[in-house]
């Protein structure tokens, strides 16, 4: 069956109807188990101490932070080629999630570095690629609100979008691009002897799938309150125009 089908907005609300029960109580126990077992029964580091625990919160929001530009960029693409309105509400309602994840990598990877670096903030070509990133967000939420009719909205926000996906994949694959610099490697690589210790690796990985499903949980759950905004629009002009 074609994926398409699910462009439909009804298909797609019947289709969460289904998904949701079952996605938010997995989500709320992998966050939770990831970041108890993260913070309280793990060791600390025997050069950062207790500090690194903050890996728990800031690797997985580091990694949603970028990955929902990449989703949103996606989202985008199938507007501007097919049309679909469900991909253009996603990409909209997957933005404040990512702006949020964004902001969470940089504060936390501020409260991890300064006793790292004796800095809150440097201008690492790693960390100012995030931060363009985060301000791509806040001008992307900003262009959906200022521009009245939906489709030019989701026009040039998508067109936006992928001006922003730059910057996206920088910060993606900077660790790679960039050996100089404040910034650590990175913390999960294939090659297994570059990972972090298994006390940490494998909380690390469960917060990281909660984080996954907690971002998918909300835009399913964003993207049906936009699709019952454009529903009540509708319904409004209609009595306009009667």
């Amino acid at each position: 069956m074609s994926i398409w089908k699910y462009a439909n907005p009804k298909l797609f609300m019947q289709t969460t109807d289904r998904v949701l029960p079952f996605l938010i109580p997995l989500t709320v126990v992998l966050m939770v188990v990831g970041l108890v077992w993260g913070f309280f029964f793990t060791p600390d580091d025997y050069r950062q101490g207790a500090t690194v625990k903050i890996i728990f919160l800031h690797v997985p929001s580091a990694m949603l932070g970028i990955n929902a530009w990449l989703m949103m960029l996606v989202a985008s693409l199938i507007w501007l080629i097919r049309r679909h309105h469900v991909s253009a509400l996603a990409a909209r309602a997957a933005a404040p999630i990512g702006a949020t994840m964004t902001m969470i990598a940089l504060v936390t990877g501020a409260i991890w570095g300064e006793p790292m670096w004796g800095t809150w903030w440097a201008w690492d070509p790693r960390l100012t690629s995030f931060l363009i990133l985060f301000l791509f967000y806040l001008g992307y939420m900003a262009l959906w609100a200022a521009i009245e009719d939906p489709d030019t909205a989701a026009d040039l926000t998508s067109v936006l979008c992928l001006v922003g996906s730059v910057f996206a994949i920088l910060s993606r694959y900077a660790v790679n691009f960039w050996n100089q610099g404040l910034h650590q490697g990175p913390s999960l690589t294939i090659a297994q002897q570059q990972h972090v210790a298994d006390a940490y690796w494998y909380p690390l990985m469960i917060s990281i799938a909660g984080f996954i499903l907690f971002f998918v949980m909300m835009v399913l759950l964003r993207t049906r309150t936009e699709i019952r905004s454009r529903r009540l629009q509708a319904l409004l002009a209609r009595e306009r125009m009667a």
